[in-house]
C-alpha cells in the first residue's frame, strides 16, 4: 500500500497527499466513517488527451469512477451528499459527443445505491471555444460552454436547506413586495398561483439549479503564491462560487466536507471560510504546494 502523507493542516482542514484508491482503504482513514456531511469534488474527466492531472478513458474510466462509488458512501453520514461535477466528452475525431460521462455517473449510482437529488448546470460566461476542430476551424458546431453537476445522496431527504442561498430580489419583485398586489389565480398552464403565499417576503429569491459564472480570475492569494514560489498552476481549478453555493446549501458550520480530487484545495478554501471542517486528497504534490498559498495572509 502506497504511503499516506499529510500535507498541512489547518485550523480546520487536513490536505492529505495520496491516491484516493489507497486512502479509501487505510486505516488512518478509517476514523472519518460516517462522519463526512458533504463530499464535493470535480473528478478528472474523460477526455481524449492525456492531462497532467490525470484522466482515464472508455470503459476504464466508467470502472474507475464507479469503484469509488462504495467507498465514499462508507463515508458519508446517513443524510449526507456527494456533489459531483462532470464535463462533457468528445468521440476522438468526430463531431459526436460522448455518452460516457452519462454512462460512468449512472454506474456511480447504481453501484452506490444512491438517490439523484437533482441535476445541476455550471454554465461558464467565459468558456474559450471548443472542441476546436469542430467549432473554430470547421464551424459544423457551437462552443460546449457547461458542465453537468450531480447532487447524489444515500437518502431521498438528505439535509439541505435553500433558506442558506438565497439570492437578492429582483428589482421587478422588490416592486411587487412593495405594492403587496398581485395578479392572481389560476393559469393557461393549470396551476394556481394564491396572492399571499407569492408575495411573502422570504428575504430572497429561491435559486435555479443554473449556476452561472465565469472562471477568470488572475489575481489571487493562490496565483500569487505559485508565481512568487515558480509552482505550476494547476489547470482546471475551480471557481470559488461554486462549492461556496453547495456547502452552505447542504452543511452547517462544523460539518465535515472531503474532497477526494482535491487540486488546488479550492474545496477545502471555501469550507475554511465558511467555518465548515474539511479534508482534501491530492496525489500530485505540486498541486498541493501551490494549494498552501489559498492559506497564506
Amino acid at each position: 500500500m502506497a504511503q499516506i502523507k499529510t500535507a498541512y493542516k489547518t485550523k480546520l482542514g487536513l490536505f492529505y497527499q495520496c491516491d484516493i484508491g489507497e486512502i479509501l482503504k487505510s486505516k488512518a482513514f478509517a476514523r472519518y466513517k460516517k462522519k463526512v456531511n458533504l463530499i464535493f469534488t470535480s473528478p478528472p474527466f474523460p477526455l481524449n488527451r492525456k492531462k497532467k492531472y490525470g484522466n482515464f478513458n472508455g470503459k476504464e474510466y466508467t470502472s474507475w469512477l464507479s469503484g469509488l462509488a462504495l467507498g465514499f458512501r462508507d463515508f458519508l453520514t446517513k443524510d449526507g451528499s456527494i456533489v459531483i461535477e462532470l464535463g462533457n466528452a468528445w468521440e476522438a475525431n468526430r463531431p459526436i459527443m460522448s455518452t460516457l460521462p452519462l454512462r460512468a455517473l449512472l454506474e456511480f449510482q447504481e453501484k452506490g445505491k444512491y438517490f439523484l437529488c437533482q441535476h445541476f448546470i455550471w454554465f461558464n460566461t467565459a468558456r474559450l471555444p471548443s472542441p476546436v476542430q469542430w467549432v473554430n476551424v470547421e464551424r459544423v458546431r457551437v462552443k460546449d460552454a457547461f458542465t453537468h453537476i450531480w447532487w447524489l445522496s444515500k437518502t431521498p431527504h438528505p439535509k439541505a436547506n435553500n433558506r442558506n442561498v438565497l439570492e437578492e430580489y429582483s428589482e421587478s419583485m422588490k416592486k411587487l413586495l412593495n405594492k403587496k398586489k398581485y395578479n392572481s389565480g389560476r393559469r393557461p398552464s393549470e396551476h394556481s398561483i394564491g396572492e399571499k403565499s407569492f408575495l411573502k417576503d422570504n428575504n430572497g429569491a429561491i435559486p435555479p439549479n443554473v449556476l452561472i459564472g465565469a472562471n477568470t480570475n488572475a489575481t489571487s492569494k493562490y496565483i500569487e503564491h505559485c508565481k512568487r514560489n515558480k509552482i505550476e498552476l494547476h489547470p482546471a481549478r475551480m471557481p470559488e462560487f461554486i462549492p461556496d453555493f453547495f456547502i452552505k446549501f447542504l452543511t452547517d458550520p462544523g460539518d465535515l466536507v472531503f474532497d477526494p480530487f482535491g487540486g488546488s484545495n479550492t474545496t477545502g478554501c471555501v469550507a475554511e471560510k465558511l467555518k465548515r471542517k474539511w479534508i482534501s486528497v491530492e496525489i500530485n504534490e505540486s498541486y498541493i504546494k501551490g494549494s498552501e498559498g489559498r492559506f497564506k495572509i
